[in-house]
């Protein structure tokens, strides 16, 4: 029937965002483990909060796994426009869990240095750490590559993780070799609590970052102009001009509706093939984006480009 929305009731399972969360899973999972290994053998804070922190980490790369995968599953009856926010949201998500994260470590720490830190064995959680800094930052660098091709902000949220912990291992290795240098116990929790601080800068911008989609915020100046040269190419045409200029982003799909002014005299036919024209040429420009546009007779509104958008 006419008007009906087609919908597939199968999801698209193991896209490439889904895969690449999965590697981060499994990643975390072993640092984990090792970590902590090395934080009962060696007794040190910064080591186990390091743990604390992969154990973040691994959350949050199950909360992306499983937005991508609900992210990649096409638009239903209940979500006509796709599930791309998912990713936004679990990106905030993301954000939350690494504030709550620097929360814990913070406290650790602090509490530590009242208390007094006893290090044994700091060669083998020197190897531990260093190792796992290594890791991390293969990692975060190759999923870092993978949300800027697919465009998702849970996998960015995910990089960035796994990029400060790779950034609070080179820290708290730092601070395993003045330990062991100096004899100064008291550097592995200072070191902990510094990295605690430092982490928090992260989980604002991941938490600001996903906000800012999820309130619709408008595409950037330079994408803007963009669609605004395209429409404007289009003058040689029918094209007369354009207004209510509105532009979202959710996930990794933008979004553009705009009112398009067509000459006097222009057929319905026409205007329609030139309005699929500049639709297809929006797309080509701005990495697939969904493109509306209302078709509208040139002297029906003043043109205003940009002033409502």
């Amino acid at each position: 029937m006419a008007g009906r929305l087609s919908v597939s009731s199968r999801p698209v399972v193991g896209g490439p965002r889904s895969r690449a969360a999965v590697v981060s899973i499994i990643s975390n999972s072993f640092l984990i483990l090792l970590k902590l290994v090395a934080g009962a053998v060696t007794g040190s804070v910064a080591i186990l909060t390091e743990a604390i922190h992969s154990a973040i980490d691994l959350l949050a790369s199950v909360v992306a796994f499983f937005s991508v995968r609900q992210a990649e599953e096409p638009p239903d009856l209940g979500h006509r426009y796709g599930h791309e926010k998912f990713e936004n949201v679990a990106a905030g998500v993301e954000g939350m869990l690494i504030l709550v994260g620097s929360g814990v470590i913070v406290y650790a720490a602090a509490r530590q240095l009242v208390t007094g830190a006893e290090i044994e064995s700091i060669g083998f959680g020197i190897a531990v750490v260093a190792f796992a800094a290594a890791a991390n930052l293969v990692i975060s660098t190759w999923l870092a590559r993978q949300a800027r091709m697919h465009e998702s902000p849970a996998l960015e949220a995910d990089a960035a993780h796994l990029r400060a912990d790779a950034f609070t291992s080179c820290g708290v290795l730092v601070g395993l070799a003045l330990v062991q240098w100096t004899g100064a116990t008291w550097i592995d929790p200072l070191v902990a609590l510094l990295i605690g601080v430092s982490i928090v800068v992260t989980g604002v911008r991941l938490v600001r970052g996903s906000w800012r989609q999820l309130v619709d915020e408008s595409l950037p100046p330079p994408e803007i102009e963009l669609i605004c040269d395209v429409v404007e190419s289009f003058s040689v045409r029918d094209v007369a001009g354009f207004h209510k200029l509105r532009t979202r982003k959710a996930g990794r799909v933008r979004y553009v509706d705009l009112h398009v002014q067509f000459r006097e005299g222009t057929s319905l036919e026409g205007a329609h093939a030139t309005a699929h024209a500049l639709q297809d040429a929006i797309r080509d420009r701005l990495a697939g984006a969904d493109v509306l546009i209302h078709l509208e007779p040139e002297d029906r509104v003043r043109t205003d480009g940009l002033s409502a958008g």
